[in-house]
């Protein structure tokens, strides 16, 4: 009865180093939808991130944030840049019913925040949220979700 009570999606973990600058990235997400065995709720999809970040980026970690998180099913995309006259880096999530619609969210967030130099998609997935109804067969799980990173200097 309490699974009925959680959410469920994924959670977007970025690592910094001791100047502030973005060391790592990563996320974690529900792969199969309400019932399946790789289900989250919410705030587990955030400690399995941040865990994952640790023991990517352990040796130049200082800090970690949640960049996002959601319990809607749906596509997502995290784009990166640069913002020249802040020399500041800059992440942006972006969400939507498709994979191109996450996108250009993700870069249009970007752009928002004057990062306009060096912009790139580094990860792009597919997650199962609270709406997503109940896990019915295996095959249902491996059409469903796919992930895919591009390549960035991480």
């Amino acid at each position: 009865m309490i699974a009925d009570r959680v959410s469920a999606g994924d959670a977007i973990a970025i690592g910094y180093n001791t100047d502030g600058a973005w060391t790592a990235v990563t996320y974690n997400r529900s792969s199969t939808p309400k019932g399946g065995a790789h289900y989250r709720a919410a705030a587990e999809a955030c400690t399995f991130a941040v865990r994952d970040l640790r023991a990517r980026a352990s040796d130049y970690l200082a800090r970690t944030e949640i960049l996002g998180q959601s319990d809607r099913t749906g596509y997502v995309a995290i784009a990166q840049g640069k913002a020249t006259t802040r020399n500041k880096d800059v992440s942006a999530v972006g969400r939507g019913r498709s994979q191109a619609e996450a996108d250009q969210k993700a870069l249009e967030k970007l752009n928002d925040r004057e990062a306009t130099t060096d912009e790139q998609i580094v990860y792009r997935y597919f997650s199962y949220g609270a709406d997503s109804g109940a896990h019915r067969t295996a095959s249902h799980r491996a059409r469903g979700a796919h992930a895919s990173k591009a390549t960035s200097g991480m």
